[in-house]
């Protein structure tokens, strides 16, 4: 996984271009759904052809919410590019509460995957503790996914 931050960093992407594993590449929350592409191409073109691209959330003018998850631009990236497209509500909306309907709006998206952040006690994980759903609460929003996704004719795994 390339990180939002390191998005630009051409040091770790002219290592990961040359493994044969996949990579997740995170959009920064500053930058376009063209630049994002063009780092996901930059890796596949360098030779790995297992690149994920991930919306993660961008900056807007909100500030009750830590990003604002961009379904239209994630709909633009899968329309340019053949890659496949994740979505993480968790990071975008940066607290528990409103990871199930994020989740679900993106299931209604039919990307290519969802990252969802659960921890047994979420309290007490060492990073991101605000956005987590314990177990019980991501078995429960798992059925709803499932739901919806057949709802669209998706097969969730």
């Amino acid at each position: 996984q390339i990180g939002a931050k390191a998005m630009w960093d051409y040091g770790i992407l002219n290592k990961l271009g040359k493994v044969n594993k996949p990579v997740m590449v995170k959009r920064s929350f500053a930058a376009t759904t063209q630049e994002c592409c063009q780092i996901a191409e930059y890796l596949f073109n360098y030779g790995n052809k297992n690149v994920i691209v991930c919306e993660r959330g961008i900056r807007t003018f909100e500030t009750n919410t830590r990003f604002t998850l961009d379904l239209c631009g994630a709909a633009w990236i899968k329309n340019k590019t053949i890659l496949p497209v994740a979505l993480d509500p968790s990071h975008a909306m940066g607290y528990s509460y409103g990871v199930p309907e994020l989740s679900l709006a993106c299931i209604a998206t039919n990307p290519s995957g969802i990252i969802i952040e659960t921890h047994p006690d979420p309290k007490s994980a060492k990073s991101d503790a605000s956005q987590q759903l314990n177990f019980k609460e991501f078995r429960m929003l798992f059925k709803k996914m499932k739901s919806v996704a057949s709802a669209i004719g998706c097969n969730l795994k």
